[in-house]
Order: structure tokens, then C-alpha cells, then sequence
């Protein structure tokens, strides 16, 4: 598991204060940003030298409570599976304060090489990614 510390800034939330629900994505695309960079494969450079992508297929976000600006947030990622041609990762957000548990969810990632098909992860990254 990576941890990633994120401050909520006034343009992430709505106008009751409270964090707009599509901002929560963001934060797991920092937080998988930060995974990646832990395991010391940063995204841009897997995708020029290992000549992939690994678009988001799936997402689904389970809100348990609303962070709110200016709340420290820790963004939890792993990885929890990895298949032929296929990642997942999940998150867990939690408000630094107090240690609340604020939402949690998955994304899924295909691989892709550059004209979009479908191809089996490279055993470069699966080594990387690794427990």
C-alpha cells in the first residue's frame, strides 16, 4: 500500500463546502500517479518505453462521508489484481483528522498498446508492480 497526502483546495467542492462526488476519481488517479512512482515506474514513462496505455475500464466509488475543504486527506493505493492484459487497484480515502474513512473504491485497467487493442502487460511492469 501507497499513501498520498492531498489537501482539498476551494475549486474541488461544491456549493455546501463538501467535495463534488466526480473529484473523488482524481484522487485515485493521484494516488495511482504515486503508486506507480513508489514502485519507481512512473506512468509517462511506462507508456514511452514500454509503448502502452492502461485506460480506466471500470471505476465505482463507495462514499462514506463528505470531505470538505481544507481537509488533509490520505489516499491509500494498491494493487489488488493482475491478469493476462488487466490491473486493478484500489483506494481507500481517509480525512487525516481524526482518521474517518471517506470513501473507497477500484479502478480496472486494461493494457493497450498504442492503437488502442488489447495486449498482455509487459512482464517489466508486472515485476515493477510486484508485492
Amino acid at each position: 500500500m501507497v499513501a498520498t497526502h492531498y489537501r482539498v483546495i476551494y475549486g474541488d467542492t461544491d456549493q455546501m463546502g463538501v467535495v463534488y462526488y466526480g473529484n473523488y476519481l482524481r484522487y485515485f488517479e493521484a494516488g495511482r500517479n504515486e503508486y506507480l512512482r513508489a514502485k519507481g515506474a512512473r506512468y509517462r514513462d511506462v507508456e514511452r518505453e514500454l509503448r502502452i496505455r492502461l485506460p480506466v475500464v471500470e471505476a465505482t466509488v463507495r462514499y462514506r462521508h463528505p470531505a470538505r475543504y481544507d481537509d488533509l486527506l490520505r489516499i491509500e493505493t494498491e494493487i489488488t489484481e493482475v491478469r493476462n492484459a488487466s490491473l486493478r487497484f484500489a483506494y481507500r480515502i481517509v480525512r487525516e483528522e481524526g482518521e474517518k474513512l471517506l470513501a473507497e473504491g477500484e479502478t480496472v485497467h486494461a493494457c493497450v498498446d498504442l492503437e488502442g487493442r488489447p495486449v498482455k502487460l509487459p512482464e517489466r511492469l508486472v515485476e515493477l508492480l510486484g508485492p
